[in-house]
């Protein structure tokens, strides 16, 4: 491994220890480039946490477009996650529009406008966190990922909508709120009220609709899920973790608008390695 390589790893490994695991599962051979993909995705999802201002974060987004968009000259660009990404979209011929479309989803994460509806939810979902499955799939089988491509958006909107619904104190705290106001209007609530104290009756209604939502596309993906050939599972591990996560969420006592629902890392562990190992059952 390259140093440039191990830089890239130990980026995921602070950052997204979960999709870290993940990448160990999949073949030696296409681990650097999952590695490349994760590291990307945790710098341009952590862009709000380093930078606070909005205008700072659109410029950093449009360094990595510049980046992504250029032609590689063979000399890299300097930044171990960059060239790293770069080699990687280059050996697998990898979608450009796809990061494009990653990169513009992420605008949203910057600012503190509300979510309009769930289907801005889900299509801010599908570009982020469903591409990102996508991609990853095309890494490990490009002839086989195709056809799981509406399992991913499916994989890719239960993933992210878990993640959204552990982030909520964070969120909350910053005057963020990625719930959908059709959402909140329909449990009696508004996107100011629920980003302030402890937000209402109707902000619980909204989370336990949230969930619902989640659990929905859990299920939709859970339902096709056996047929995932087992070249593309590490792509999908993540998802391993939501039905857990979820169904703590529903059941704890501990509201989600609160406090994040955890996990142990043997759990985590344990549920990563049953599904590498056996997979999904049918349904």
């Amino acid at each position: 491994m390259t140093e440039n390589a191990k830089i890239v790893m130990e980026t995921v490994r602070a950052a997204d220890h979960d999709r870290y695991v993940c990448a160990l599962y999949a073949p030696e051979d296409k681990r650097d480039a999952l590695f490349s993909l994760y590291a990307f995705n945790a710098e341009i999802s952590g862009i709000r946490d380093r930078i606070r201002e909005a205008l700072p974060g659109e410029v950093r987004l449009q360094w990595w477009r510049d980046v992504i968009a250029t032609e590689d000259s063979g000399d890299g660009v300097g930044h171990p996650v960059a060239d790293a990404l770069k080699a990687t979209i280059s050996a697998h011929h990898l979608p450009i529009p796809a990061f494009e479309n990653m990169l513009e989803a992420r605008v949203f994460d910057l600012y503190d406008d509300p979510m309009p509806s769930r289907t801005d939810l889900e299509g801010y979902c599908g570009e982020t966190a469903a591409a990102l499955i996508q991609l990853a799939a095309m890494v490990l089988d490009p002839v086989a990922a195709p056809r799981f491509a509406e399992l991913a958006g499916r994989a890719g909107c239960a993933q992210a909508m878990t993640g959204l619904l552990l982030l909520l104190p964070l969120h909350r705290k910053r005057g963020q709120c990625f719930v959908p106001a059709d959402t909140l209007a329909a449990a009696g609530s508004s996107p100011e009220e629920f980003v302030a104290g402890d937000g209402g009756p109707g902000g619980q209604r909204a989370v336990a609709a949230m969930i619902a939502l989640a659990q929905e596309h859990l299920a939709a993906f859970e339902s096709g899920a056996s047929a995932l050939p087992v070249s593309l599972r590490p792509a999908f591990l993540p998802l391993a973790l939501s039905r857990a996560y979820l169904g703590k969420m529903e059941s704890s006592r501990q509201s989600p608008l609160n406090g994040a629902a955890r996990l142990s890392p043997w759990r985590r562990h344990w549920l990563l390695l049953r599904r590498a190992t056996r997979g999904w059952p049918g349904i």
